[in-house]
């Protein structure tokens, strides 16, 4: 079979998109996501310990970025095992039934000089909604350092059923925070 000279450049052309498409190595060790949100009107933050990102990042071209994150609902540590232990439950994230959450981006936007715009989908215990948020890059080096937040109602999500749906015990408001630190 002969390939003509425009097959031939396609095929070419296609190989280097499809070699340009790379996702960035995480560094999981400087990376972190964490929630911010009150009990009792006194803030506590948790680290989620287990998560996996990929970006797929081109300084050249922010609007062609693309980025997913999936994380390990049991693995939020609130510092107290027993506590850790109650939020996988099926009041909370049910970690059981539902062992991630993820986000996957639709669309990113240049907003300024290392200053993005991402939306996407947020899926949390089964329920998937639509979200937007400003997100700072910096690059030094040949490493890139993503850091963004994300401020969601946990209601929304079903995380807190039952008597945990009382707010004044655990506020409705979460601030899902975030830095991933990537390279080629």
């Amino acid at each position: 079979m002969k390939l003509t000279k425009g097959a031939l450049l396609a095929s070419l052309l296609a190989v280097a998109v499809i070699a340009h498409a790379v996702p960035l190595k995480t560094d999981t060790a400087r990376s972190m996501v964490s929630a911010s949100f009150k009990q009792m009107n006194v803030p506590v933050e948790a680290k989620f310990t287990k998560f996996a990102a990929s970006i797929d990042y081109d300084a050249a071209k922010p609007d062609a970025a693309k980025a997913s994150v999936e994380i390990d609902t049991a693995s939020l540590d609130l510092g107290d095992p027993l506590m850790n232990k109650e939020v996988a439950k099926k009041d909370w994230f049910n970690s059981a039934q539902f062992p991630k959450a993820s986000f996957v981006s639709s669309g990113i936007k240049a907003a300024g000089p290392g200053k993005m715009t991402v939306t996407g989908k947020l899926s949390i215990k089964g329920k998937t909604t639509d979200v937007s948020f400003p997100l700072t890059v910096k690059t030094e080096g040949g490493k890139h350092t993503f850091d963004g937040s994300l401020p969601i109602k946990r209601l929304a999500y079903n995380i807190g059923d039952g008597e945990w749906k009382d707010t004044s015990m655990v506020a409705d408001e979460v601030l899902i925070k975030f830095r991933v630190s990537a390279a080629q």
